[in-house]
């Protein structure tokens, strides 16, 4: 039985994601499968944004939060919920960021500096980091990540991709998003 220090997973980002890892069974041939899986998958990120934003655009709720400013947006901002199109500037800055969230995941080593990127990726959907005026509700937060786990799937899984290939995978990513997911709700659940 392997001990495990609970206070310390709220505090070394690297010993969390270690323990997740391997409480999963996130090894190297989960990162292997997902980064195998980049070439395939690259072409289709435009389309899985786009997917993305015409989900987020179905409810006020989820739009909403693009009216203010972005963390890193110098543009003009829109006016208001009802007037926001998804050709808005600022609409195009957070895609550009979604579609480069989607490259890293396939493409970047998973390393320390990769997990504090995961884990910013909570943060910044929080008054924590980024703009002090995007507070994403968790609620929110996990519909959006449910809706780009199914997206993830339904992609992976038109891609004609050996069934072995397939599984594995269809497999990795799904450990890797459940590491993602602690990553943001960790930010909503102690003040980290």
């Amino acid at each position: 039985m392997q001990t495990i220090d609970e206070p310390r997973l709220e505090t070394d980002l690297e010993y969390r994601v270690g323990y997740l890892a391997g409480f999963m069974g996130l090894g190297p041939e989960d990162l292997a499968a997902v980064h195998g899986a980049a070439p395939l998958l690259a072409p289709l990120v435009s389309g899985l944004v786009d997917a993305v934003y015409d989900k987020l655009f179905e409810y006020d709720c989820t739009k909403r939060h693009f009216v203010p400013r972005q963390s890193g947006y110098a543009g003009a901002v829109p006016e208001s919920v009802e007037s926001l199109q998804m050709s808005h500037e600022q609409i195009q800055f957070r895609k550009q960021h979604l579609g480069r969230y989607l490259v890293n995941l396939v493409t970047k080593p998973y390393d320390a500096k990769m997990f504090q990127y995961l884990d910013n990726v909570g943060k910044i959907h929080t008054p924590k980091a980024g703009s002090p005026t995007l507070d994403v509700p968790l609620v929110q937060m996990n519909a959006l990540m449910g809706f780009v786990s199914d997206a993830l799937i339904a992609t992976i899984l038109g891609l004609g991709l050996p069934a072995e290939q397939q599984n594995r995978t269809l497999r990795a990513f799904s450990k890797l998003l459940w590491l993602q997911n602690d990553l943001i709700v960790r930010h909503y659940a102690c003040a980290c």
